[in-house]
């Protein structure tokens, strides 16, 4: 991993500089079932800019790009299974899916475990985001799990007069895990 892989605010920009957009760090711990800490593990995340565009060509969203922002990062969870980066809080955007869609502000997680072909893959929304319950990836979510997909404010956590903290915990199987896109429930 390099220096500054889990600080989007840098990572991306030219020296000195620094992405724009409110400034948060997300924080939590992966655990299993039992709630015991999985240490070493890595996580990647990737996410769009503050203005809700992502750095793809395929994004046709007009709104600008961030040359200070790549959208990704990456780092490994502590012994205690704890993770944390630094980002700008995503905005929202607009979706071909029906007429008048948007995405609520979502980062992508993808935890390898430890063979690279163990890849699970989440997103995370933000508490208080009017476009979750509008938004028909969450609709379809099993019941319960976009409370599990959701990180809450951490005031506690928050790094004065800098960044916003948000508390984003994962879960890898049982009655409390996170939802996966890419595996079936109960496996």
């Amino acid at each position: 991993l390099g220096e500054t892989d889990d600080d989007l605010l840098i990572n991306y920009a030219e020296p000195g500089q620094s992405a724009i957009g409110e400034r948060i760090v997300v924080m939590g711990r992966v655990l299993d079932e039992h709630g015991r800490p999985v240490p070493r593990a890595l996580l990647e995340v990737w996410q769009a800019n503050a203005g809700g565009r992502y750095r793809h060509v395929r994004d046709g969203y007009l709104a600008a790009l961030d040359p200070n922002f790549g959208g990704c990062g990456r780092c490994i969870t502590a012994e205690d299974g704890s993770y944390a980066f630094r980002t700008v809080r995503p905005g929202p955007y607009p979706w071909p899916n029906r007429a008048n869609d948007w995405r609520p502000a979502h980062i992508h997680f993808s935890l390898f475990g430890r063979a690279f072909a163990q890849r699970l893959i989440t997103q995370m929304y933000f508490e208080g985001d009017p476009h979750i319950p509008l938004c028909p990836i969450a609709g379809g979510v099993p019941a319960g799990g976009v409370e599990r997909l959701t990180a809450r404010l951490d005031m506690n956590a928050t790094i004065p007069m800098d960044a916003r903290a948000w508390r984003f915990d994962i879960v890898l199987r049982g009655c409390r895990q996170t939802p996966f896109e890419n595996r079936t429930e109960g496996s």
